[in-house]
């Protein structure tokens, strides 16, 4: 599972690209891209003498709909080409390779600007009414449990999926016991908001 990501502190947020600083979008491509390549490129070749493996690229997003930011775009789109490639390269060895999004994480991260804990974070969604949609990292951690226990992961290579198409198909839940489906929030609101 490669979800290095690190770069919250460098996405400027509402500037166009032009006046975005070009050091920090480049250190933010270097963070998210460097990184993941780092790994898999680490992590292959163990998977490949077993003849099996998953590799699970975290991004943001499913579609080619903009980010809201050239930068942050370019790296999560990029990491789903990466899962794609990587699964080009993979399959023919028995290794499954594809990219995987959360909806709204409740990262620690998130915790921390909505100044809320796990344990409290609903009060998250007085300041933004979308993080009541929100899910915990172990949503995702089981999502990706699901794949890694299935006989026939293989069909899923290559391509982006999400943690609300995946528990429809796995039936796993949040540590909460619910199953949060960011589209299915997220759908009246596409167009009218930032990209979420």
């Amino acid at each position: 599972m490669n979800d290095i990501w690190g770069g919250e502190h460098l996405t400027e947020w509402g500037k166009p690209f032009w006046e975005h600083s070009l050091d920090k979008g480049l250190a933010l491509l270097r963070r998210a891209l460097e990184t993941h390549i780092v790994t898999s490129a680490h992590a292959a070749p163990l998977m490949v003498r077993r003849k099996r493996g998953l590799v699970v690229e975290i991004t943001d997003g499913i579609t080619a709909e903009y980010r809201t930011n050239l930068f942050y775009d370019l790296a999560k789109a990029s990491v789903r080409r990466i899962a794609f490639a990587q699964s080009e390269e993979l399959r023919p060895h028995g290794v499954t390779a594809l990219a995987l999004t959360p909806g709204f994480l409740r990262s620690e991260f998130m915790l921390e600007h909505f100044s809320v804990t796990e344990a409290n974070w609903r009060d998250g969604a007085k300041r933004d009414p979308h993080f009541a949609a929100s899910e915990s990292p172990g949503y995702v951690g089981r999502a990706v449990v699901a794949l890694a226990a299935d006989a026939n992961v293989m069909r899923h290579s290559g391509k982006t999926h999400a943690t609300w198409t995946l528990y429809r198909e796995y039936g796993f839940t949040d540590r909460d016991g619910s199953q949060p489906d960011w589209e299915a929030h997220y759908a009246p609101y596409r167009g009218s908001a930032e990209n979420g």
